[in-house]
């Protein structure tokens, strides 16, 4: 089964959403980030990505001010709840309704367990937590950071909604768990695999594999590094920018394709 895709758009449930999101983690300057955010959605970017425990709630503030700019049909919103939350039913409601107050929407596209609670079973956190399904606060339901054992007992715990992504760790510097065993599942289970810190904090630019094959393709080494998440199946790659030069930088990830023997170079030297 070849692990390639062509495509710069991906699906999530039975939405199509850009291959490159957005993430809101560790934003310093919101008013910076505004204008990046407003230019990557004009440019194509529909995806943002956010979480409750993002700046204690502020993140999901800011998201919800570039929704009221661009309009709620232009954002594939998703955000994460906290995994204390999951205790019960009533408390993911609570957490879910706080969050759509912060982002000023009745709903979201996406909602995501943050990470597994280590003091309750996978099947009893994932069952409280459809409850969001339920109710119609959100669209989908997802897992983050859940490893190969703990998102198949979350797939087969499900009764209300299904599992439509597993948002982890995932770059061309750290992917021999992901690829080996993660996204080869997602891939036939249907689900999307969102990669979050993709570029490493940097660590891509100066890494000389991807600096070489970078200057093969007249590309910059981050370019080179989200194309090459992009180029696989099932995965959307979730990069956080506060900068309109940047974020033209990772959208130019975009629109072109690494040859599969460079793929294959990379995934044995990076």
């Amino acid at each position: 089964m070849s692990l390639y895709d062509l495509s710069d758009y991906k699906y999530i449930g039975s939405d199509r959403v850009f291959a490159i999101g957005l993430g809101t983690y560790n934003i310093k300057s919101y008013d910076k980030a505004f204008d990046a955010f407003i230019y990557a959605i004009t440019q194509g970017v529909n995806l943002i990505d956010t979480a409750e425990m993002y700046d204690s709630g502020r993140a999901e503030e800011f998201v919800g001010q570039i929704v009221k700019h661009v309009g709620r049909s232009s954002v594939f919103i998703t955000t994460k709840i906290l995994p204390s939350r999951l205790v019960d039913r009533d408390q993911v409601l609570k957490a879910a309704h706080e969050s759509l107050r912060r982002l000023g929407v009745s709903s979201v596209d996406l909602i995501l367990i943050h990470w597994p609670n280590e003091n309750m079973s996978i099947t009893e956190q994932v069952r409280n937590f459809e409850v969001v399904y339920e109710y119609g606060l959100a669209r989908y339901i997802g897992v983050s950071n859940f490893d190969l054992a703990q998102l198949r007992e979350a797939i087969e715990a499900t009764r209300k909604a299904e599992i439509v992504v597993n948002q982890v760790h995932y770059s061309v510097l750290t992917r021999h768990y992901v690829e080996k065993e993660l996204l080869p599942y997602c891939v036939e289970k249907g689900i999307t695999l969102q990669a979050y810190t993709p570029l490493e904090r940097g660590s891509v630019v100066v890494n000389p594999i991807i600096v070489k094959v970078a200057r093969k393709y007249s590309k910059t080494p981050i370019q080179v590094a989200l194309n090459y998440l992009i180029s696989h199946k099932s995965v959307v790659a979730i990069p956080k920018s506060e900068n309109i030069n940047h974020v033209q930088e990772i959208l130019s990830s975009a629109g072109w394709r690494l040859k599969v023997e460079d793929l294959e170079y990379i995934k044995k030297y990076a």
